[in-house]
């Protein structure tokens, strides 16, 4: 989730190409397998995607939620958990079961946001447990123990915006000229969300940020030197790797010969497209990069998004995460940029520059 809100932001800072400092939002829908994914590292961190939310002393006693399931009903997220309670008397160093109890614990919860936009909370409207048959639960005890423990852990579980601000400006570093670092700090800090709201297939958040005073827009990127156009080929055969890769793995994920055709067609034009971005000019008068960026996605979009649905939840994550990061580039093609970058041919000769920068500092600090 920090990586996916790195690029959101970075997709944000491609958005604006504003002359003064203003608001800026941006639509971004959170699907609630990536919902998930966070609940998940932040509570159920036991064997099986489970938590131990309540024991006595001896741990004769306990409460263990597991194998959350997450989806929108009604305007809320809905979740249900595996419950398996254990009451238990400690007689002579041994354990003496007295009542077990297995069920369902189905919670709403309402995504609510704090007073100055930088939490997603989601607490507890409504909670219910069931038995294996479906019965809503009639012990006491039991339904006193869900409240006071699993309620407030589960009401707990949010998304803070401070606490991703690292990661997010060490993510922007890395693609921001050295002319522009300065002004990554004040805008990350004005991150917030602007509104959240849950449907049947995701959270629909969006985000807002302060454009800083200093805007620039894009120059005019002059041709490769030899040199530079050398150490190009070095980026370019990592980038290719990767895709290649994760072509080669949702190729494998699925049956479909009409993804087969589309990743391979894709990763030959993308290919052409950094090759012919990376010249002095632009042949026809269209940018390739662009043209590349916005027909390859306006193709691949829809395929992905079908072979996630068709996934073990896993393999569909790793595609979710990809399309929902994407597609935050993908809306901002309007381009214009207060830190220097742009998704054109030109931004991909400043970016270049930039990272192969980056690589000589780092080359350096290890000798």
């Amino acid at each position: 989730m920090k990586s996916l809100l790195s690029f959101t932001f970075l997709g944000l800072l491609l958005a604006n190409g504003a002359a003064s400092a203003q608001s800026f939002t941006l639509p971004l829908q959170l699907d609630y397998s990536l919902i998930k994914k966070l609940l998940v590292s932040q509570l159920y961190t036991g064997n099986e995607q489970s938590v131990k939310v309540w024991h006595d002393k001896h741990d004769c006693s306990h409460l263990t939620l597991s194998n959350p399931q997450i989806g929108g009903q009604d305007g809320q997220l809905r979740m249900q958990n595996h419950v398996a309670a254990q009451f238990s008397t400690e007689f002579g160093g041994q354990c003496v079961t007295v009542l077990k109890w297995i069920g369902e614990l189905e919670t709403f919860q309402q995504p609510t946001l704090s007073a100055d936009g930088s939490v997603l909370n989601l607490p507890v409207t409504k909670v219910t447990a069931y038995d294996q048959q479906g019965r809503p639960l009639e012990i006491a005890k039991l339904q006193d123990l869900l409240r006071k423990v699993a309620e407030p852990k589960l009401a707990a579980l949010a998304i803070d915006l401070k606490k991703s601000q690292a990661d997010i400006e060490h993510t922007l570093g890395q693609y921001v000229s050295p002319a522009y670092a300065a002004d990554i700090k004040p805008t990350v800090e004005s991150l917030k969300f602007a509104s959240a709201t849950a449907n049947d297939h995701n959270i629909a958040v969006s985000f807002s940020f302060d454009a800083p005073t200093k805007v620039s827009l894009p120059n005019k990127a002059a041709a490769l030197t030899a040199s530079e156009e050398k150490q190009s080929q070095q980026l370019w055969q990592q980038w290719h790797g990767f895709l290649t890769k994760t072509m080669e793995q949702a190729s494998k994920d699925s049956d479909s010969k009409e993804l087969r055709s589309s990743l391979k067609t894709i990763l030959a034009s993308s290919e052409r497209a950094f090759h012919a971005g990376l010249k002095d000019h632009d042949a026809n008068g269209e940018d390739p990069v662009r043209v590349f960026f916005t027909e390859t996605w306006d193709n691949l979009s829809p395929v992905l998004r079908t072979l996630a649905k068709q996934l073990p939840e896993a393999q569909a994550l790793q595609y979710l995460t990809f399309i929902a990061a994407t597609d935050v580039m993908y809306e901002l093609d309007a381009i214009g940029s207060p830190f220097g970058l742009s998704i054109s041919s030109d931004g991909l000769r400043n970016l270049v520059r930039i990272l192969i920068a980056g690589k000589q500092q780092t080359n350096e600090k290890s000798h």
